[in-house]
């Protein structure tokens, strides 16, 4: 499990933005680029009426995020997908359009290439269903 110490320092500040988006009803949340997990644990336990899908494209993440799970006991969290979002939404899991309420994305748009913000914006404008949000961070 890693623990990146920028993403302790502002897992509180994200989710207390994250809960303006987040109603009390049942919400579907898919987390592009998950990185360790810390984030997509701690804001799928403090939003327990979520059902949160972390994804990253670096397999060693995705057992970080597996760990985070496991060792936080985090019922709504579904297990993290291999996830290249500069693919298209069609390779995404899954995911149907018009079916998330939430598309996550913390700390990647400044770090990876301009073709996977460019496949965030598509996904969102084909995944999200009529007022859901793109939430980016970073």
């Amino acid at each position: 499990m890693q623990a990146p110490a920028a993403a302790e320092r502002n897992k509180g500040p994200i989710l207390a933005v994250l809960r303006e988006y987040a109603g009390p009803g049942a919400l579907r949340v898919l987390e592009v680029g998950a990185g360790a997990g810390l984030h997509a644990a701690h804001f799928a336990r403090a939003l327990p009426q979520t059902r949160w899908q972390p994804s990253d494209i670096d397999p060693q993440a995705l057992r970080s995020i597996a760990a985070y799970t496991e060792a936080m006991r985090v019922p709504n969290m579904l297990p993290p997908i291999l996830l290249d979002v500069s693919q298209g939404w069609e390779t995404w899991g899954g995911t149907q359009p018009a079916t998330l309420d939430l598309l996550v994305s913390i700390n990647m748009m400044h770090i990876a290439e301009l073709r996977c913000t460019e496949g965030l914006f598509k996904g969102a404008g084909v995944l999200l269903k009529p007022g859901g949000v793109l939430f980016t961070y970073g």
